[in-house]
């Protein structure tokens, strides 16, 4: 049984959503961050950043949704998920998940971490234009490489494409502009009913631990 500790809508989404695709046996553990339970001595040490999303799985603790994205697709995925490794669709794949991480995400969290992340002493509204600026940098690039229709790499889904559209739902409940092309990738993949199924399960268990 995989254990998966978050919130619903956070970078836990990434993992939540891949281990619905997968099938496998797992559990949501919802981390009540207005109740300080990512601050908590149990949760601390799994991960003592105090983030998430964390998951165990047996003996094996592990932090950072890409690192967990990876590890579950070639533990679980049967070949799929992830492209034939020295291919050029893995070369690819990997130039998405380095891009999305390292570029679209990181002017997101620099918002969050100066709207409401870091001490009020130390956010900076000056940070805000700056990263929306970096933000419409970054999804100007996507725009010219994201398919016209398919998943990022043709027909084949791929942690990639689970990196890409949660940051886009990130982008969006940010009130960030989404190009025409990637706002039209992000409509047809969010369909997927596993996303859908897995939104619907997790905010369940939510909702009913935050109402004890």
């Amino acid at each position: 049984m995989i254990t998966l500790h978050g919130t619903p809508r956070s970078r836990a989404l990434r993992v939540s959503w891949l281990l619905e695709e997968l099938n496998v046996e797992w559990r949501f553990r919802f981390i009540n961050f207005a109740k300080g339970d990512n601050r908590s001595k149990d949760f601390l040490a799994l991960n003592p950043s105090g983030k998430m999303p964390v998951i165990e799985d047996g003996n094996l603790v592990l932090t950072e949704s890409a690192a967990i994205l990876r590890y579950l697709a070639e533990k679980y995925g049967k070949g799929q998920f992830l492209p034939q490794p020295g291919t050029e669709q893995s070369a690819k794949h990997e130039e998405w998940v380095s891009f999305v991480i390292c570029e679209l995400e990181q002017a997101l969290w620099s918002m969050g971490k100066h709207r409401f992340a870091l001490p009020e002493e130390q956010r900076l509204t000056t940070m805000l234009p700056v990263a929306t600026f970096e933000f419409d940098r970054a999804a100007k690039i996507a725009e010219s490489w994201v398919p016209e229709s398919g998943y990022l790499l043709g027909e084949q889904f791929t942690v990639a494409d689970v990196l890409l559209t949660q940051t886009l739902m990130w982008a969006t409940a940010f009130k960030q502009t989404i190009p025409p092309k990637l706002s039209a990738y992000l409509a047809r993949v969010q369909t997927r009913p596993a996303l859908v199924a897995v939104l619907e399960k997790t905010e369940a268990i939510a909702k009913a631990e935050q109402a004890e």
